[in-house]
């Protein structure tokens, strides 16, 4: 068989509400995340051992990878044991808050059923085990995560009117860290975005509030610099994706969101432009 690929693209968050945590310590969320047209790629095909090759990035290759904790999953749940090759092919900043690595354990899920003939699968049920971001990146487009990022709502309607720009400053931001800060803070509030700062197809979910910013923000001070310098710049409000520290605004067209990734400074791990889209991971074989 030939080798299979998918498209793992990224999301943003839009909207994110934290919650007090629970009995497991898990925090349950409300979040309206968007998937964009920007992401990464992952190609499959059959090996005599198991093998994941990685470009663009320095990341672990072995099982702590997602990829891999997402096909072990999957192997647990349908007993097939298929010995499998992995390319994947960073384009999206690590630790960005982005949700890259969710998105390939998405996109391996998909590429490992399929080179596997498995027919049966639930893969939302595997997914879910595998990361609280893991289920939207299979279905992708505009939706409300709720619980710990694997209920659901319904696909929203999508949105051909703006384009975002998207900053990732020169730092990472480690999630567990800034959920934790969150709590000591006394669960704070994060700032609205809401009327005209806002595309249209967005205004009736607004006001738009990222509670984990101030927490990001105490973790890391220079973020709230970046956050200041980039609204200045671009002028207009500047919103935060997960737990960053990627920062990303509203633009009305291409042009112009690539017009504000020309003023963000040079320091940046990674800065681009990009559209919304309506569906998550997808095959796109060689």
């Amino acid at each position: 068989m030939s080798a299979l690929r998918a498209l793992a693209p990224g999301k943003i968050n839009l909207s994110l509400r934290v919650h007090s945590p629970d009995g497991t310590g898990m925090h349950p969320l409300e979040s309206l995340a968007q998937s964009i047209d920007h992401g990464d790629i992952l190609t499959i095909s059959e090996t005599d051992e198991d093998l994941l090759t990685i470009f663009g990035a320095d990341l672990p290759t072995d099982g702590d990878n997602l990829v891999w904790k997402a096909v072990r999953a999957l192997r647990d749940h349908s007993g097939r044991q298929q010995p499998v090759g992995f390319e994947l092919t960073k384009r999206l900043a690590v630790a960005a808050g982005l949700g890259g690595g969710s998105s390939d354990a998405a996109a391996a899920l998909i590429l490992y059923k399929d080179l596997a003939g498995l027919t049966d699968v639930d893969l939302d049920t595997v997914a879910a085990g595998v990361g609280a971001d893991v289920v939207f990146c299979l279905h992708g487009g505009l939706r409300w995560m709720r619980g710990y990022g694997e209920r659901l709502s319904t696909s929203l309607p999508g949105a051909d009117d703006y384009h975002v720009a998207v900053a990732v400053p020169p730092f990472p931001l480690d999630t567990p860290r800034v959920y934790a800060a969150w709590d000591r803070l006394g669960e704070p509030e994060g700032y609205r975005v809401a009327g005209r700062s806002l595309p249209p197809s967005l205004r009736s979910h607004a006001p738009l509030i990222n509670d984990l910013y101030p927490a990001a923000a105490a973790c890391e001070p220079l973020l709230d610099d970046w956050r200041a310098e980039l609204a200045a710049v671009w002028d207009r409000p500047v919103l935060l994706s997960g737990s960053g520290p990627a920062l990303f605004s509203f633009f009305g067209d291409e042009s112009e969101a690539e017009e504000g990734v020309s003023l963000v400074a040079h320091e940046a791990r990674s800065a681009f432009v990009a559209a919304p889209i309506g569906c998550g991971v997808r095959r796109d074989d060689l």
